[in-house]
């Protein structure tokens, strides 16, 4: 089948190569006449592991290529993915300007019969909304083109995005048409396994599906970290009572880890999202709105325990390990490092030094112009001198770092785990001031 996405990004490339690894014939198009160059030479965009290596694959097999024609891109297409930004608006609605300009660009080019898939994640009503545009775009051009609209949301976790889309738990599909259902089975038919399906259901309930997923994940997320923060407060481990409460069947392990609190471009603006779509049609999402509050408090716990440990920041060096706001990503995007950092320089610190493998460029570009922040190229590097040690994503690296080497590079002996990365009592034993979270 003839596919075209739009947008390479986070989704639509992991969207496009990937339907391009399965046998589809595939075109991404973005107006980024730089990103789209360095596609064709392999050079990626983003950091996902094992994307390149297919996106040089299904390149070099003509199954993937790039544009940024949008006129070649719909004609050439039997299904249309949008798969374009949704950023969250001042008032917290997503931003659907985005949507709409490929919805017109897919009104202005489509002929026969072609579908329009929504995998960008949108608020409940875009589908008719964008069904809307098109229609409207159609009869302007004194059209007889034939479409229809579909919700096809994203369930991709960055780090794992390739695995999560080859071997999904569900595919979602929100539709208003046999016709266009029959479509999207063909489209997902090498993914549908007996215990992972294809759900149809309609386009509305598909759209709230992504909302009420992330939602509920992000509220596991905040829930054990306030059991985390009483069980602090009580002299409990949070990490024996979150295992006890794994073993529940009907819970089970998954976002059920103690920390900082959850970041990226998912979690915050769809939580976001829901409360104002809840807002706009006078219902008030108290459960997620304190779902909201709770991981804004959470990331302040860093500098509260660092100074529990050196009361007067002033003129201190501080090391930190890891900058994006999960491992296996580059993902900045509301990350707690920034507000970290932030905090620390108006403290008056004399230097903030920052490692992360992957994420450094990205943090340079999305950051303010900070002050008296030091980029470090070797993770051992960032420790030199430093006053205290503060760690904010679970890289499996300092799981196994030589522990003497770190106490022999620091100055200090503070270290701030706010991933609960490493036991308190091996730490302690080494004269290092452990500080995790909920223990």
């Amino acid at each position: 089948m003839k596919i075209s996405i739009f947008w390479t990004w986070y989704v639509g490339l992991v969207t496009g190569t990937c339907l391009a690894e399965v046998g589809h014939e595939v075109v991404c198009m973005d107006i980024d006449q730089t990103k789209i160059d360095n596609l064709k030479k392999g050079i990626i965009p983003i950091y996902e592991p094992w994307l390149e290596e297919l996106v040089i694959r299904n390149a070099k097999e003509e199954r993937l290529q790039f544009t940024t024609d949008p006129t070649f891109a719909v004609e050439y297409a039997d299904v249309v993915f949008n798969a374009v930004g949704t950023p969250p608006g001042p008032d917290g609605h997503a931003d659907l300007k985005y949507v709409r300009a490929v919805a017109k660009t897919f009104a202005e080019h489509t002929s026969g019969y072609k579908i329009f898939v929504n995998k960008s994640t949108v608020p409940v009503g875009t589908g008719d909304e964008c069904y809307a545009i098109i229609q409207e775009w159609i009869k302007e051009r004194g059209s007889d083109a034939r479409f229809d609209v579909v919700s096809n949301p994203e369930f991709l976790k960055e780090g794992t995005a390739i695995k999560d889309f080859m071997v999904p738990d569900r595919v979602v599909c929100g539709v208003s048409s046999d016709h266009a259902q029959g479509l999207m089975k063909e489209v997902y038919a090498s993914f549908a396994r007996a215990d992972k399906p294809i759900i149809f259901t309609d386009v509305k309930s598909a759209e709230l599906i992504k909302y009420a997923a992330n939602s509920f994940l992000a509220t596991k997320i905040s829930f054990i970290n306030e059991i985390a923060n009483f069980a602090e407060m009580v002299g409990a481990n949070v990490k024996d009572v979150a295992l006890w409460i794994w073993l529940d069947q009907r819970i089970g392990p998954r976002f059920l880890h103690a920390g900082i609190g959850y970041g990226g471009s998912c979690f915050p603006k769809d939580v976001q999202a829901l409360v104002a779509s809840g807002e706009q049609m006078g219902y008030d999402f108290q459960i997620v709105r304190a779902t909201e509050k709770v991981n804004a408090q959470q990331k302040t716990l860093p500098i509260a325990k660092l100074k529990k440990h050196l009361p007067d920041l002033t003129g201190k060096k501080i090391a930190i390990r890891w900058l994006a706001f999960k491992p296996k990503t580059d993902d900045v995007r509301d990350a707690p490092s920034h507000g970290v950092i932030q905090s620390l320089l108006n403290e008056w610190v004399a230097e903030v030094m920052w490692f992360d493998p992957v994420a450094m460029e990205e943090m340079k570009q999305h950051s303010p112009v900070w002050n008296d922040i030091t980029y470090v190229e070797t993770s051992y590097e960032a420790l030199k001198d430093a006053d205290a040690l503060i760690l904010l994503t679970e890289w499996d690296e300092f799981r196994n770092i030589t522990l003497s080497k770190v106490k022999e590079l620091m100055k200090g002996n503070v270290v701030v785990d706010g991933r609960n990365i490493r036991s308190r009592e091996k730490l302690e034993s080494m004269w290092f001031a452990y500080e995790g979270v909920g223990r």
